[in-house]
């Protein structure tokens, strides 16, 4: 009996003597949703070399491994690092160079903030982003005399929220060669008594943002970086930046390199000849940090600048449809090319009509079921009839949720009751293909993704309107909206073997907030902070 005594002492000498691997990074004490395909959750992991070495109870962690960098994570909640899969990064870098014109509540609010950002930013072009006429008490779009009259002498570019918009001053047209009468495929300039208004529409505005100087290295490299440090304290560990020029990507390359870049990036390049070009010669660019093998191609306009095609006329606005931003032959020729190379054709279509004409264009290409992952952006408003065209052709939606609850104050006179029933439909297109990407398309809205869980699952403002959700037939649960911030936007991009999740042999991209969205309360989910943000492993954001 008495030798029976030694045994514990025996294991706890045996177990003492057990030699821990050697890890760089140990997680415990948490409620780690690994979001993995049982959606398990863990209370620990191990991380060495930037990727999940291990994940368990804290006490089988700690027992098997010791890390020169420990975190106690207090009964936080941690998740997979989210991913934005439909962003402007680079636009949204440079949005914080310019007059931020969100929220303006009438015309001459905008110009009294013009005139005094104006004084801090005295030289070259004056640019500003995020005006929507829709939150005005005068809904109709400006004109731009005062514009002209406050800045005689310097050219100025105020850019709808959408980007589908934006309003110039006389001086931005005589930089352009603009007087007016152009024929314009896919875009519109808006006229009053035969006299330019300044209002540009979609292809339009490109006439004008083409002649503003592209920024040197200096401020390209502010723009990367300014952006990556606000994503990364949003939880943000990839972005899918959706529609770069070449040059861009090569300039991406170069911060990586020096490792002044460390957000991994999803680029499509934009649909232009020389675009085709660059990627067609060099081929698919995957590294760690950056992917590069789709193209944006874009279909129609936005839906408050009236740019989107539909079927039908506005209700509130008979005389208009929308318009293409190119010839239906464009689009045939496009596929079939991208198509041929074996990449991935990423479409912007809003309105029904745009949404038809792609999907049937993509039906024929793809030939039914397959693995290419084409998508549409947006998918915003889908005919009921042409809902199948998803899932017939494997065809994915890539959503934005806070277009819907930013947009459901007017989306209904724009498109009448009936309409308006079969667009932000999110868990009829999740039915589809049975997984759907989420992103923000930042900075048209908020980078945040935590709105956009809110407003996936609750579909409602942050004031809690409207009572019950906007058409809440069509939110999404808080597991499916979580995947579609991770797993899911990680599969849009053909890297769902690599992140997305807490898996072994995965990266090490994670985020630890002060609450568990998946079980807080609506007004809990918009009070959550992210207290860490890890990317392969290494500290990137720390709220302390």
């Amino acid at each position: 009996m008495k030798s029976l005594l030694y045994i514990p002492l025996f294991v706890a000498l045996f177990t003492s003597c057990v030699k821990k691997e050697q890890t760089d990074l140990i997680v415990y004490n948490a409620v780690v949703y690994t979001v993995n395909n049982s959606f398990d959750t863990v209370e620990a992991f191990a991380v060495k070399n930037g990727k999940i070495l291990a994940t368990g109870s804290s006490k089988d962690i700690q027992t098997k491994y010791q890390a020169k960098d420990e975190i106690n994570a207090e009964g936080k909640s941690v998740y997979p690092g989210f991913i934005d899969a439909h962003a402007h990064f680079f636009g949204y870098g440079q949005s914080l160079q310019a007059a931020d014109l969100r929220d303006t509540k009438s015309w001459e609010e905008i110009l009294d903030k013009l005139a005094k950002f104006a004084k801090t930013h005295p030289d070259g072009w004056l640019i500003g982003n995020g005006w929507d006429q829709n939150d005005w008490e005068n809904k109709a779009f400006p004109t731009n005399e005062k514009l002209t009259e406050l800045f005689p002498n310097r050219p100025v570019l105020l850019n709808r929220i959408d980007g589908h918009a934006a309003v110039v001053n006389q001086k931005a047209f005589d930089a352009a060669g603009i007087k007016g009468g152009q024929k314009l495929i896919g875009g519109d300039m808006l006229t009053q008594n035969g006299k330019l208004t300044g209002v540009l529409i979609d292809n339009a505005v490109g006439l004008v943002d083409s002649k503003i100087p592209s920024p040197d290295g200096k401020l390209a490299e502010k723009i990367f970086t300014d952006a990556q440090t606000n994503c990364f304290a949003a939880g943000l560990t990839t972005i899918d930046d959706c529609g770069l020029p070449f040059q861009a990507v090569d300039f991406i390359e170069k911060l990586q390199k020096e490792n002044k870049l460390k957000m991994r990036l999803y680029v499509m390049l934009s649909d232009a000849p020389q675009n085709y070009d660059y990627l067609f010669k060099r081929g698919a660019i995957k590294t760690d940090r950056l992917n590069v093998r789709s193209f944006k191609v874009y279909a129609d306009g936005a839906l408050g600048s009236r740019g989107a095609c539909l079927l039908h006329p506005y209700s509130d606005m008979p005389n208009k449809s929308g318009f293409l931003l190119s010839t239906q032959k464009h689009f045939e020729e496009v596929a079939e090319k991208i198509a041929a190379h074996h990449f991935q054709m990423c479409t912007h279509a809003i309105g029904d009509s745009a949404n038809r004409v792609m999907l049937n264009i993509y039906n024929k290409v793809l030939k039914g079921k397959n693995d290419k992952r084409w998508r549409i952006e947006h998918a915003q408003v889908v005919n009921p009839n042409d809902f199948n065209l998803f899932g017939k052709a494997n065809v994915i939606p890539s959503v934005q949720p806070t277009h819907a609850t930013s947009d459901m104050y007017w989306a209904g006179q724009r498109l009448g009751v009936s309409r308006v029933k079969d667009a932000y439909a999110y868990k009829q297109l999740l039915k589809q293909n049975g997984w759907i990407p989420l992103g923000t398309d930042f900075p048209v809205e908020n980078i945040n993704p935590l709105l956009t869980f809110y407003a996936a699952t609750v579909r409602a403002d942050a004031k809690g309107f409207p009572k019950g959700g906007f058409q809440i037939e069509n939110a999404l649960t808080p597991q499916e909206a979580l995947r579609g911030m991770t797993i899911w936007a990680a599969k849009a991009n053909f890297e769902e073997n690599e992140k997305g999740s807490l898996e072994i042999g995965k990266f090490a991209d994670f985020v630890i907030l002060d609450h568990d969205i998946l079980k807080a309360t609506p007004q809990n989910i918009l009070n959550t902070k992210v207290l860490k943000t890890y990317l392969n492993g290494e500290k990137v954001y720390d709220a302390k």
